[in-house]
């Protein structure tokens, strides 16, 4: 780790690489996890599909830790996509870990349900019956935290898990990571997990890797606590870590 410190109540660590990023994260994550198993008997992990989170990922299936006392979620996914489509998170998160590692259980978000709206009343549900200990995320180019997009952020919202639709930074962000070919190719719409169910989260951490989330991270850090940057919302949580690579970290 090259420099760590503290704005309002974020803590932010910045490594040299996106790999030690990832390992330094993962370890994080594996003792909290190992911590709480000594009081409960399952603990229940939001993870984030992303390419920002494929070395932390990686580095959570190379890690020794009891997996079928973990219940895994997911906490965006596209509506309309194919149901084998490598691009939907469900599907991401499968390969790079659900797969991998023996969870207790997965609960996916299905983008194709033929009631988006009750599927989200579903897995609304399924969060309450099972509160969520961690949250592992990323953030977007336009501080975008799931898919909260500035446009719909609301950090009192009502709601759980929503239907919204992604603006265009969002879309384009898809292209830029390399997913879809076209910014036309990129689904217009989504279900979310809303900020309220991911700050609900007694321990947040946030891994947020490469050049072209460094203006994010500055806004992060440094605009006002509004929804315009829904990522700032995360300096106002008790338990939540912001880890860097000196690429996302270059315009601090």
């Amino acid at each position: 780790m090259t420099r760590k410190f503290t704005t309002d109540k974020l803590q932010t660590k910045i490594y040299a690489s996106r790999t030690a990023m990832g390992e330094a994260a993962a370890g994080a994550v594996i003792a909290r996890i190992n911590e709480l198993l000594t009081s409960r008997d399952v603990v229940n992990i939001i993870f984030a599909a992303a390419p920002s989170q494929n070395e932390f990922l990686a580095a959570l299936t190379n890690s020794i830790l009891d997996w079928s006392r973990v219940r895994a979620f997911h906490m965006d996914e596209y509506i309309g996509l194919h149901p084998d489509a490598p691009q939907g998170f469900g599907n991401f998160l499968k390969e790079k870990l659900f797969n991998k590692l023996p969870f207790a259980a997965v609960h996916y978000l299905n983008g194709n349900d033929a009631t988006p709206s009750a599927k989200c009343k579903r897995y609304a549900a399924l969060l309450q019956q099972y509160p969520v200990d961690i949250v592992c995320m990323g953030i977007g180019e336009n501080g975008h935290l799931a898919f909260n997009d500035p446009p719909v952020a609301d950090f009192n919202d009502a709601q759980l898990v929503k239907i919204v639709e992604l603006d265009q930074a969002c879309r384009q962000q898809q292209v830029n990571d390399g997913c879809f070919a076209t910014i036309g190719l990129v689904p217009t719409h989504a279900i979310t997990l809303t900020i309220p169910a991911l700050m609900a989260a007694p321990f947040i951490y946030c891994m947020v890797p490469g050049p072209t989330k460094a203006v994010a991270v500055f806004n992060t850090l440094h605009q006002d606590i509004l929804e315009l940057y829904p990522s700032t919302v995360l300096r106002r949580h008790n338990n939540a870590v912001l880890y860097l690579d000196g690429l996302s970290s270059g315009k601090l």
